[in-house]
């Protein structure tokens, strides 16, 4: 489904599964904050080699009036506004890229707590050859090491100033009996204020490599995979601070699509869910 009327200088791209996991490219105005005239195109599948071409169907002068769209870190989205709206700037969402480097947090805290779960285990076993009941050691706040890692996984994705009392009692636990996790979470605060504190792409650069250093020099593999997938986008992520753009209308979008397919109750006519999909938004 092609709607050219609905384009306009700033568009976001995103995909969405309309049912059975099947993929849809969904591509909307963000002036019209998810109403009427939102849907500019909505595509099967995600493959930037079947998309590209149907999008080229718009005709060229239409195309060339996109000077913005915004995306997640998918390659395929990326390749697919480079051949279709060759004048539009690419913005990596800032969201997602946090959620990335929020990710690298969380894989050294799994990482640590299947090893508690693996000394547990062990230790509950010589017990048992023994004879011994087995108490595992409770720190002060009450957890024993393997609660501790599990019950802190919402405390990593906050800042300090944002813990309740309980979580801050929790977080000093935690941090004196696993210092690597205390590196990696400061490592993630520190690329939180790069886009909190920065208000040029030139201030933005500076801290993003000062950024880059300390997980140099830290060297925890998962922020070193983070670090290089940002670096190959570093230009589209950049590109946030000129407008400070957000692919948070794409997601909105998405969500009403998937609300709407709950309220029918799925999908069981999809040419038909197609069709007042385009009633509604197009």
């Amino acid at each position: 489904m092609l709607f050219e009327k609905n384009i306009s200088p700033r568009l976001s791209i995103d995909e969405v599964a309309l049912t059975n996991g099947e993929l849809y490219t969904v591509i909307t105005n963000k002036a019209k904050h998810g109403r009427k005239g939102s849907l500019v195109a909505m595509l099967e599948g995600a493959k930037a080699a079947n998309i590209a071409p149907v999008l080229g169907q718009i005709p060229l002068e239409k195309r060339l009036v996109v000077t913005e769209v915004t995306l997640d870190m998918s390659e395929s989205m990326e390749a697919i506004i480079k051949k279709t709206f060759p004048k539009a700037m690419i913005v990596t969402d800032r969201f997602h890229v946090q959620q990335l480097v929020s990710s690298a947090v969380q894989e050294v805290r799994i990482a640590l707590r299947w090893s508690a779960i693996k000394e547990e285990n062990e230790q509950l076993r010589t017990a048992r050859e023994e004879g011994l009941n087995y108490r595992p050691v409770v720190y002060k706040n009450g957890d024993t090491k393997k609660q501790l890692l599990a019950r802190s996984r919402y405390i990593l994705f906050k800042p300090e100033n944002k813990w309740t009392e309980s979580q801050r009692e929790r977080a000093a636990v935690l941090f004196q009996e696993f210092p690597k996790l205390k590196e990696a979470y400061d490592l993630s605060m520190m690329f939180r204020s790069y886009y909190e504190h920065s208000r040029t792409a030139v201030e933005a650069k500076e801290k993003l490599n000062k950024w880059y250093e300390k997980v140099t020099e830290k060297d925890i593999d998962s922020f070193m995979t983070a670090a290089h997938s940002i670096q190959w986008r570093e230009t589209t992520i950049l590109n946030y601070f000129i407008n400070r753009s957000t692919n948070a209308s794409a997601e909105s979008f998405n969500a009403k699509l998937k609300h709407f397919r709950t309220v029918v109750r799925g999908v069981r006519d999809r040419t038909f869910h197609l069709f007042r999909v385009m009633k509604l938004y197009a």
